[in-house]
């Protein structure tokens, strides 16, 4: 890092937490105690204070990493500062260690671009800075930054894992993600993810190789035509059934393998993945989780995913593939179809954004959900044409990850979109100056949008006194 662009980062991340600073302080007034699942989180962290450690509240659905570590930061920091008495482990306390988590993303997103794109030297150090600022302010995570909730710290274990997965440090990697994993199981994922880096960056070198042997210039180890594609397939099978290959592979990854394998034996002795409240967090095959998925990434990628460019290659596309095209409508139509859910607290809860956005647009007539599918056609086209620039291997792999982490899920809820997004904007490619600022400044807009709403548009219920807020 040159000594200009240390400062301006530094400047940045000063600038950023002193606004962040700020913005808790008016939360914490407008909303003292615990809102929403903070009457879960914090009475939950408040006993581990208090040395019950076998404790537990059945509605909790996480394993106890957000309240082990915030005993293990606020613990030592009362007793440096004298602290005593309801001061220790209040909601303040408790809250202001996602504010600690915010910065050290705001650090991981930054060091994360710097290392992705590090061969790309047509990128300045101005624009990482404004790109990782960008990420850092992004409204469904920053949000959370305010509140007492597992998000901020699993975000940040998931992307310190991924950073030493980059620079080779597998142990490290796996470690952080065993600590990802306690705070959301579905952190899983993104340990099998930090392997298939490893291995897509294994078979990249393999293929390359190949293509040298035949002198085969019409294939490519980049995403290419139907017939490439089918060869890129083959020839992944042949690798994956040869024992010596899987051996190699085996030796690369063994740290994320054996964390993954005492995932599998926690689901057995837990009996499922949720710990607390199984019958609200129910597995199902979700496919139109994909399609909210990729909604909301246009929402918040517009200037990277709809640009006029980007609207007119898709029409070309269009032209020249009706049939693939046409296979792919009839399957996402089907998909639609037979594998809608609709989760009670999407139709109960008129707090969160999704319960509006499921009744102002879902639930104005039964073909709407129908009528959608030429958008997530485009949506899924255009998302997969700014990965254009990874391997195919890396691409298949992270549609492996992505799935995975979305289709189970019966709940529409933008939380559980933040990581795959990160990871998606993390690896495409920067954009000009002017719009990286014109995508800065949309999430400010909806940041500043969603804090008034959360602190000033109050409402009542019918049946309680409690005061409620609008919130993601």
């Amino acid at each position: 890092m040159e000594r200009a662009e240390a400062y301006g980062f530094s400047g940045a991340m000063s600038g950023a937490f002193l606004l962040s600073c700020l913005l808790f302080a008016a939360v914490s007034r407008r909303q003292r105690g615990p809102y929403m699942d903070e009457v879960f989180h914090v009475p939950q962290a408040q006993a581990y204070c208090h040395g019950r450690f076998l404790q537990w509240d059945p509605m909790i659905t996480t394993l106890p990493g957000l309240y082990l570590l915030s005993v293990g930061v606020v613990k030592p920091a009362a007793w440096l500062l004298g602290w005593t008495g309801s001061v220790v482990c209040s909601v303040g306390m408790l809250r202001f260690i996602n504010l600690l988590f915010s910065a050290g993303n705001f650090y991981l997103l930054y060091l994360l671009l710097f290392k992705i794109h590090l061969k790309n030297k047509a990128v300045s150090g101005f624009q990482r800075i404004l790109s990782a600022l960008t990420l850092a302010m992004f409204p469904t995570l920053y949000f959370f930054t305010f509140l007492y909730y597992t998000d901020p710290g699993s975000v940040f274990f998931t992307l310190f894992s991924y950073l030493m997965c980059l620079y080779g440090n597998h142990k490290t990697a796996a470690l952080l993600g065993f600590c990802g994993f306690m705070f959301r199981q579905t952190n899983i994922v993104w340990t099998v993810f930090c392997a298939g880096n490893v291995v897509a960056e294994k078979l990249n070198e393999v293929w390359k190789t190949e293509l040298q042997k035949k002198k085969d210039e019409k294939i490519s180890s980049r995403k290419g035509s139907f017939s490439d594609l089918t060869r890129i397939l083959q020839f992944l099978v042949e690798y994956l059934l040869s024992p010596k290959n899987l051996v190699t592979l085996t030796a690369l990854t063994w740290p994320y393998i054996i964390l993954v394998s005492l995932f599998f034996v926690f689901v057995f002795i837990n009996g499922g993945i949720v710990v607390g409240d199984r019958s609200s967090h129910e597995a199902c095959l979700h496919f139109p989780q994909l399609f909210y998925f990729l909604s909301f990434t246009v929402f918040f990628s517009f200037p990277h995913l709809l640009t006029p460019t980007k609207i007119r290659k898709f029409l070309l596309s269009l032209r020249r593939h009706p049939v693939q095209y046409s296979l792919i409508t009839v399957i996402s139509l089907f998909l639609i179809w037979k594998f809608t859910y609709v989760h009670k607290y999407l139709l109960a809860d008129n707090r969160h954004y999704t319960f509006y956005v499921w009744r102002k647009v879902f639930q104005r007539h039964e073909l709407v959900k129908y009528l959608l599918v030429p958008f997530y056609i485009f949506a899924g086209w255009s998302f997969s044409d700014t990965l254009k620039s990874k391997s195919i291997f890396w691409i298949l792999m992270y549609f492996v990850c992505l799935l995975a982490v979305t289709i189970p899920q019966k709940l529409l809820e933008f939380r559980y979109f933040i990581l795959p997004f990160l990871i998606y904007r993390l690896n495409i490619p920067f954009l000009s100056l002017y719009r990286q600022l014109l995508e800065l400044a949309f999430y400010i807009l909806v940041n500043a949008v969603t804090f008034y709403l959360f602190l000033n548009r109050t409402f009542r219920w019918e049946n309680s006194d409690e005061v409620q807020r609008f919130m993601w």
